[in-house]
């Protein structure tokens, strides 16, 4: 497992800095907020391929329909490509939601439990699908809007691996097994 910001609790980011505010703010506005697809044919086609896609690491179709379902909306509530969500949570758990890293990153997309008490919300169990896919997605979206668009940079941001290639090329070659 990867993991996604290797801070401890008391608000610090990999590089020892605070934590930064308006990331703060971006999440606990998402968590705040609660479909995504405009069309029912679109979203039949969408979850039945990647359903196949997914079928091995999530055997159970409610389960795995719950995970398609939520990092769609979320990535699209994000402004990001469901496809570019789908890889970061395969580079990051093998879409195993109650994936821990060594760092404590949490769930399927690697949160680090230190952003619950930044945003105020300790009851939020990263381990839930929702809750889990609200908080990676926002943590991106926010990481790419710092990069000015630069994916590469905000997936290494998203690592906490910044100036190095090696995290975003396996997101990239993930990514290949859930675009279109």
């Amino acid at each position: 497992m990867i993991l996604l910001l290797a801070a401890p609790p008391a608000a610090a980011n990999v590089q020892g800095t605070a934590v930064d505010s308006n990331l703060r703010h971006w999440l606990k506005a998402a968590v705040d907020k609660a479909d995504s697809f405009e069309d029912r044919f679109d979203a039949e086609v969408w979850l039945v391929d990647m359903s196949n896609r997914i079928r091995r690491y999530v055997p159970d179709d409610a389960e795995r329909l719950h995970i398609l379902r939520a990092a769609h909306r979320e990535a699209q509530r994000a402004g990001l490509p469901p496809d570019l969500v789908l890889a970061v949570i395969h580079t990051e758990s093998l879409f195993q939601r109650f994936a821990i890293s060594v760092v404590g990153a949490q769930g399927l997309m690697q949160v680090m439990p230190f952003w619950k008490a930044e945003i105020g919300r300790p009851q939020d169990n990263l381990t839930d699908i929702d809750t889990n896919l609200r908080y990676g997605c926002t943590i991106l979206a926010y990481y790419l809007e710092v990069a000015k668009g630069d994916i590469t940079e905000a997936l290494a941001r998203y690592n906490g691996s910044y100036g190095r290639m090696k995290y975003p090329k396996k997101v990239f070659l993930a990514q290949n097994r859930y675009s279109d």
